[in-house]
């Protein structure tokens, strides 16, 4: 299956050529730094390209202070990752191991260097997105989780930073390996977020890991952007891709991870140009690392909760925590959400339990123990395959009579002959067993009720938009689809009722919920949304 970017152990070291150092020189100036000396600690902004000329930089271990890895960078190398082009922060610190020269060019500055030269630009993101790869896989980050296992909140943060490829350390309560012993003492054996190696985050949340390391953007009130798109799923990402290629002033909004309910899916077999597959995840990933390379900017986790329009036409979206951004257009990509099933205890169970997505984190969490998916589509049959691979057993729970209407027929081939996963049809989940946690689930059967012992359900039935925000705004149909076309006042296919206000991706009535017709309609839809901006700005 496809990974994201090169493998860093395995990419041919190549130096930047001598006329792209000369550019960069152009745009920075010298500096240096004695054996010892800090060059960037956790949290630092990279507002700032660094190329080595003369010396050695390190990374420090942020909970020890000593080396982190064997390899340095020496000269002609650079520094930075992939966070570089969205203006995030460092996760690890960084010094100079020996006396060491430096170019030090103003970010703003490279990055428009990049867009003039492509062979600089694919060089730099193409080292960028290795190290990030590394980083996330060999789990190198200022960042430890502690007791994702059992708190909620924790757990919140896990899938925040998992499903963005945030890299961080996750330590369970009960571990016994001399490290995590070492970090849960720092806490009190209690579930905790720990920065560096003592700052332990009050209060742990998405939005507060965000901030400390500059993924929600401090967004000036004062910039109207071009496009405004509203959710980071497959559609959206596309969007920002073709909006930054087209040199449109873009920005997306995203409110829990890049990705959206695409991200949740660990395999998917069926989109061209992957024939060995390739997860949600590393596939919008890749698209937002295009995005960004454009220009394109991104803040979350940041929910959208109101649309006004100006005088002017300009639209206004007001956000969580009462920040208001405007643009010349918007696009609406937020897709949908999995319904809760109607059971008690469903809440209070949620991320004890009872999950919407299907990743390895979730995965870790029903090792040993059987596991229920609930659903008939494509997520529920993707989400049965890879959690089978842990769980000791997996109930896939429908409640129709077959798969064929709403599931490919290869995923429906390979379900019904996996010795590790049963099919239950015409089945429903009637009650939850458990208090603190999930611990088994009552089904009703056609042949009446049966107890189920497990660690874990996954719920991925029906779908409810997320167009609570739209109202009287722009024409929805009876379930809050958003309606689009020229039979709904809309200029071109994707245009809703408004003038400026697109609608693309699950969340468009009449739409094929399929991530490859998601993309598709990204990227089409901003040639439209160019030309509305166009007549604004003549």
């Amino acid at each position: 299956m496809e990974s994201i970017a090169a493998d860093l152990e395995t990419m041919r070291r190549v130096p930047l050529a001598d006329d792209h150092v000369d550019m960069i020189r152009d745009i920075g100036v010298e500096r240096t730094y004695d054996a010892g000396d800090m060059v960037v600690e956790v949290g630092d902004p990279m507002d700032e390209f660094v190329y080595v000329l003369d010396g050695e930089i390190e990374v420090v271990d942020p909970w020890s202070d000593e080396r982190l890895l064997e390899a340095s960078l020496g000269p002609t190398q650079f520094m930075g990752e992939i966070a570089f082009l969205n203006r995030g922060n460092w996760f690890l610190p960084m010094r100079a191991a020996k006396d060491t020269r430096v170019i030090a060019a103003p970010r703003e500055a490279m990055l428009e260097l990049m867009s003039r030269v492509p062979e600089l630009s694919d060089h730099v993101i193409s080292v960028f997105a290795a190290r990030r790869r590394k980083q996330f896989e060999m789990q190198n980050s200022s960042v430890k989780l502690i007791g994702a296992d059992q708190d909620a909140a924790v757990q919140k943060v896990e899938s925040f930073l998992r499903r963005n490829r945030i890299p961080y350390e996750s330590y369970d309560l009960d571990g016994r390996d001399d490290e995590a012993i070492e970090v849960c003492e720092l806490t009190g054996h209690s579930p905790a977020v720990i920065i560096g190696q003592n700052e332990v985050m009050d209060g742990p949340t998405p939005r507060k890991v965000a901030q400390r390391f500059g993924l929600d953007l401090d967004m000036c009130s004062e910039t109207i952007y071009d496009v405004l798109i509203v959710g980071g799923g497959p559609g959206g990402v596309a969007a920002a891709v073709y909006a930054g290629a087209e040199g449109l002033c873009a920005l997306l909004i995203e409110d829990t991870a890049i990705g959206g309910q695409a991200g949740t899916s660990s395999r998917i077999e069926n989109y061209l140009g992957f024939p060995t597959g390739i997860s949600g995840s590393d596939l919008v990933y890749r698209g937002e690392i295009q995005a960004m390379k454009f220009g394109t900017r991104f803040a979350m986790p940041r929910r959208v909760e109101g649309l006004s329009q100006r005088d002017d036409g300009t639209f206004c979206v007001s956000l969580d925590e009462g920040t208001e951004v405007c643009a010349r257009s918007v696009v609406v990509a937020t897709g949908v959400q999995y319904r809760r099933l109607p059971l008690e205890g469903l809440r209070e169970l949620e991320g004890a339990g009872i999950y919407y997505a299907a990743t390895d984190m979730e995965a870790r969490f029903c090792r040993n123990s059987d596991a229920v998916v609930v659903g008939g589509g494509n997520s529920a049959g993707q989400a049965a395959m890879y959690l089978s691979r842990t769980a000791n057993h997996v109930h896939l729970v429908v409640r129709g009579d077959s798969l064929a209407s709403s599931m490919s027929s290869y995923l429906t081939s390979r379900l019904e002959h996996d010795p590790k996963i049963t099919i239950h049809y015409n089945t429903e989940v009637s009650d939850l067993q458990g208090t603190n946690r999930l611990r088994g689930v009552t089904l009703d059967t056609p042949e009446g009720s049966q107890e189920l012992s497990c660690a874990a359900m996954f719920i991925m039935i029906g779908a409810a938009p997320n167009t609570d925000w739209l109202s009287g705004h722009v024409k929805l149909d009876e379930r809050g689809f958003v309606l689009t076309g020229a039979g709904n006042g809309g200029a071109s296919q994707y245009e809703t009722s408004t003038q400026g206000i697109f609608a693309i991706g699950d969340v468009r009535s009449g739409s094929v919920k399929r991530v490859a017709s998601a993309v598709g309609e990204g990227s089409v839809v901003i040639s439209a949304a160019w030309q509305h901006v166009a007549k604004l700005t003549d």
